[in-house]
Order: C-alpha cells, then structure tokens, then sequence
C-alpha cells in the first residue's frame, strides 16, 4: 500500500539507526525543483538543546520510515555519523557544488 507523508512532518521526525540509537532530528529536506525530488534530509545530531549541534546532509533514499515508532531509520553507526561531512546550522554549504555532493553521496553508500 502507497502511502504520503508532509515534510512537516518529516522535517520534525526523529532519527535512529537500526541499533536504536538517537541520531537527532531531521531540520529540512532538500527538494530538486526540477524533477520534484526529496534528495536531502538535514539531519540535526549533537549538541544540547540546539546548541553545538551540526546539520549534515543525508541522501534521502538512505533514510527508512518506522510507522509504528514514528520516526526515520539511518542505517549508520553513531560514530560513523559523528565523522561524516557535516555544516553548521548558520553556514549552509553551496548544494550547487558537485564536489560536495559527491563527497556526501560517497560517504554514505557503502
């Protein structure tokens, strides 16, 4: 059965990997304006009551709904997570850069 979801509702859903551990929440998601796309989610992971944080982006196809706890799965280790490319929530990246997006596309197929 084919279901929708609202990116307001994405965009406050929790993140955890398949271990059940807390990856953060995801911030916003990155929409290809030409083919209509989710390509991104921007996760939110560490800090402290949105302090210290760090956004990353995460292809958008790694990510898997559970319906029944209400939230996104990442398949990645918390510490894998904790090395990957990341921004700050004040300086976004250019997602125009194809350097970037190959450096995060590769970081996470594996």
């Amino acid at each position: 059965m084919t279901y929708l979801l609202s990116s307001s509702s994405i965009a406050s859903d929790s993140v955890r990997n398949t271990q059940g551990e807390d990856l953060g929440s995801i911030k916003d998601l990155m929409i290809d304006p030409n083919s209509g796309e989710v390509v991104y989610a921007i996760l939110s992971f560490g800090g402290f009551l949105g302090l210290g944080d760090k956004y990353f982006a995460v292809p958008f196809n790694q990510l898997k709904v559970d319906r029944d706890n209400k939230c996104m799965v990442l398949q990645v280790a918390k510490d894998r997570l904790e090395n990957a490319p990341g921004f700050d929530k004040d300086n976004w990246p250019d997602f125009a850069d194809t350097r970037f997006l190959n450096e995060i596309n590769s970081y996470y197929t594996y």
